[in-house]
């Protein structure tokens, strides 16, 4: 997924987890408890990408108003934005185990007012819940995990978070496909969310918190018994004592530069590291929002049916394809960063992403053109006021196909004989699609049949393969590089929100434009934006692989140049381009 972070673990760091969770299985217990959190925060977002094409069914006006559709997946994330932001505060006059408690009892109460919704309005209303704590497990999940773990695995079991949201997202499309015939379809497919959250309350009850937060607030013992559990004996006081000197440390920031926000803003903003860092931040996460990702997410099983694959089971089993192909990618991506190096494989993503979103819009073009032609036999052949009006008062009716019949918002009812043959461009009604259907026929209003629908699913996986172990999860870890230490709080907030905020203009925009400019169009968009993207890549993000902190700072106050731009007398002291 796409919204959360993924520290990255060497291979040493595995291994050495397995040992310590095998001697200490309070930790693994302490670690997956929290990871559910990014189970729901996976499921919760993908959830309702197969959903939406069951609530179109059940509510004509969803069916009926694009913008309708778009508010219900989009306002997941406006709730998302608001829920960082009081998880933040939370986090800190709470501690991080009450916020984790708010975020399920919020997860809890949007899945059961969506599973009982009576109307659309009350869908979007779970929909905020949900959103929040969204927001809020997105970030304090793994800051719980990270601070009441060993060091020595630290990265490793924050990893199962960013891991346990791609599952999430996985196990949603699973969810989805179980409940095709159910009765409720959707409502069980939002109202199982509920169950996870459940359970995480529960667990999380039983479970300390963090030490780091009960340290900072002078609860010194209890952190010391919470060690006590999680390190060995003869670790216990050296743990105490780095975990002084950082608070210590923390507080000096603090007190130099203000410990309320828009002080911080103001010493990060008037700070030139802070701010190339930011330019490289911002820059990975704008350009991972606008490589359309969450389009994909979203609204995968829509995008296939736009293909041509008009059945809604159809649809969500390619989607679950698109899904798996992502949790994979994660694991690739854990497993070459530090070879290869953030800024190449983001760049190499880039190229992927771009190729085949280009190759999408080809497609996308060659299925609109060869559409079914609109046969007028066909189209009187049901009952009468049946045919399509647009198409009755067209100048020109002849020169009518499938996509023409789409765009007036119409149907169109496949021929018998030959769904590739000319069909029928029927009024979109509920009576006339049961019609349809009961004449052994192929109902289509989202996309045409086509024989180049294949090829837009397997572009659609390779755009997944390019996307995922790129520019999937190495923003994430370029933000946690990047900034100095005293001011990496803020500099990874201000990205994440920018991420947030360009999550929510693609999903509040994408049915809007594939309706103003087609599939075609749309796809050919974002590839502009994704190049775009890849030039503000190339230029204004550097490379951080094993470089320490200080070595960053030092390389961002002297100013980053690509290195096909650096002078011969530079170029011998910085090859990181």
């Amino acid at each position: 997924m796409v919204e959360g972070g993924i520290a990255k673990p060497d291979k040493t760091e595995f291994s050495e987890c397995w040992k310590t969770t095998w001697k200490t299985p309070y930790i693994m217990r302490l670690s997956l408890s929290a990871g559910i959190g990014g189970l729901l925060f996976g499921y919760d977002t993908g959830v309702i990408s197969g959903a939406l094409l069951y609530i179109r069914e059940d509510f004509q006006q969803v069916e009926k108003k694009t913008w309708l559709q778009e508010v219900i997946v989009s306002m997941a994330v406006a709730g998302a934005i608001f829920g960082a932001a009081f998880g933040g505060w939370i986090n800190d006059r709470f501690g991080r185990k009450p916020s984790i408690l708010v975020a399920d009892i919020l997860f809890f109460v949007g899945a059961i007012v969506m599973a009982l919704a009576p109307a659309p309005w009350m869908i979007i209303i779970g929909r905020i819940f949900v959103g929040l704590g969204v927001g809020m497990a997105s970030m304090t999940a793994p800051l719980y995990i990270s601070e009441a773990s060993p060091a020595r695995i630290r990265g490793a079991l924050v990893s199962t978070n960013g891991l346990l949201i791609t599952g999430g997202q996985f196990l949603s499309y699973l969810i989805n496909l179980a409940f095709t015939h159910a009765p409720g379809t959707w409502r069980w497919m939002l109202g199982v969310a509920g169950l996870p959250a459940v359970v995480q309350f529960f667990f999380m009850l039983s479970l300390p918190e963090s030490p780091r937060w009960l340290y900072r607030r002078n609860k010194v013992e209890e952190a010391r018994s919470i060690l006590e559990k999680i390190y060995p004996a003869n670790e216990v006081e050296s743990e105490l004592i780095a975990l002084r000197n950082s608070i210590e440390a923390e507080k000096a920031d603090e007190q130099a530069i203000g410990d309320n926000f828009i002080a911080k803003m103001k010493g990060a903003l008037s700070n030139v590291v802070v701010r190339r860092g930011l330019y490289a931040g911002v820059t990975v996460q704008v350009a991972q929002q606008f490589s359309g990702i969450n389009t994909v997410m979203y609204y995968s099983p829509t995008i296939v049916q736009f293909a041509g694959f008009a059945s809604n089971k159809t649809a969500l089993a390619l989607s679950l394809v698109t899904s798996g192909l992502n949790a994979v990618g994660s694991i690739v991506s854990m497993a070459f960063v530090d070879r290869y190096g953030r800024r190449r494989m983001m760049i190499v993503s880039m190229f992927g992403i771009i190729s085949c979103l280009v190759i999408l819009s080809i497609v996308f073009f060659q299925a609109a053109s060869h559409a079914p032609k609109i046969s007028q036999l066909e189209s009187t052949h049901f009952a009468t006021n049946a045919t399509c009006p647009s198409f009755l008062s067209a100048s020109n009716p002849t020169s009518w196909n499938c996509m023409s019949c789409l765009k007036a918002e119409c149907a169109f009812c496949a021929n018998g004989a030959n769904e590739y043959s000319p069909g029928a461009c029927l009024a979109k009604t509920s009576d006339l699609e049961t019609l349809c259907h009961g004449q052994h026929r192929t109902w289509f209003k989202d996309g045409c049949p086509s024989k180049f629908g294949f090829l837009a699913v397997i572009f659609l996986g390779l755009y997944i393969i390019s996307y995922s172990p790129g520019m999937g999860t190495v923003p994430w870890i370029v933000n946690s590089e990047i900034y100095p230490l005293k001011y990496r709080g803020i500099g990874g907030g201000i990205a994440a929100v920018f991420n947030w905020v360009c999550n929510l203009i693609v999903s509040l925009t994408f049915l809007t434009l594939t309706k103003a400019l087609g599939s075609s169009g749309t796809f050919l968009l974002f590839a502009g934006y994704c190049v775009i993207g890849l030039v503000f890549i190339y230029w204004f993000v550097p490379e951080t692989k094993g470089l320490q902190f200080e070595e960053v700072e030092k390389m961002l106050k002297s100013g980053y140049k690509p290195l096909a731009f650096k002078t011969k007398s530079t170029r011998g002291e910085n090859q990181s381009a």
